[in-house]
């Protein structure tokens, strides 16, 4: 692949898996003021999280069987399209209520990116190839822990929350543009399975019961706990109780993703000396 093809691919890539971090993330330091305007309990807004991860770990299950049954970019057209309209709809929402609802159907569109990305990396990379494609996708990715919390700062403090979610739906509009001018389809058609949804539960029925597996998903989601605690109680913490600024609390959490990315590379040293298996 040629070098500037091979850019190209990483940056959009690694776009595409910032979704989840770029719909979380930015809008953190709109949550005390959002829990006002709404005259809301800070416990009711932050269900907004909650509806988003619920609906990132369903959909995440949904599209991979589709994208395996009807090629990489057709379910990601429509789940990009989806997350556009949902957050356009979370700049228009008018209650706490509404919000909790468009917030589940925008992670709905946006999981998509989550999981096509990485399908697509292994339809055209072999296993030591595709473990550095990782590391650099979460290079791009890892920016967005940093830049989205202190991007939705500044705009919330300069144009109002509603212009955060202004700014994820032209991200989408965005991705979506690329994906349709430089993403190759690379599920090719003979290699599409007629499998769907129904035998892919069938599939994570079979893992659930395979105790090496479940080790690993449990080491992984209690770590990955931890983290959506930190998400959903700091901005409160912060800027309710010892007074940050919403500004300076996107530097703060900023920061955080300083060691993903810092991590990552190291990965992606080690490939070179290593193997991935």
């Amino acid at each position: 692949m040629r070098r500037l093809a091979l850019v190209r691919l990483t940056l959009l890539l690694g776009a595409l898996t910032a979704f989840a971090p770029m719909s979380i993330d930015m809008y953190l330091p709109a949550l005390p003021q959002l829990a006002r305007e709404f005259h809301a309990a800070p416990g009711t807004v932050e269900l907004t999280l909650t509806a988003f991860f619920v609906a990132l770990a369903l959909g995440q299950m949904l599209y991979g069987p589709l994208a395996d049954r009807f090629g990489r970019k057709a379910p990601l057209y429509a789940g990009l399209t989806i997350y556009i309209v949902g957050s356009v709809a979370c700049a228009l929402a008018a209650d706490v209520h509404t919000m909790i609802g468009v917030r589940f159907l925008q992670a709905s569109g946006g999981c998509a990116g989550i999981v096509i990305a990485r399908a697509i990396v292994r339809d055209l990379f072999e296993a030591q190839a595709a473990a550095g494609m990782f590391s650099l996708m979460m290079l791009v990715m890892g920016a967005a822990p940093i830049l989205a919390p202190i991007a939705g700062g500044y705009l919330l403090v300069w144009l109002g929350w509603r212009s955060i979610f202004w700014a994820l739906a032209a991200f989408g509009v965005l991705c979506l543009l690329c994906v349709a001018a430089w993403l190759p389809e690379t599920r090719v058609r003979a290699s599409r399975t007629r499998d769907g949804v129904l035998s892919a539960l069938a599939g994570y029925g079979r893992l659930l019961r395979d105790r090496s597996f479940v080790g690993y998903a449990l080491a992984g989601g209690f770590a990955q706990g931890g983290l959506f605690a930190y998400i959903a109680g700091s901005p409160s913490s912060f800027i309710e109780f010892f007074g940050v600024a919403p500004i300076l609390y996107g530097w703060l959490f900023g920061a955080n993703a300083l060691g993903l990315i810092v991590s990552s590379q190291i990965n992606r040293r080690l490939l070179t000396q290593h193997s991935a298996a």
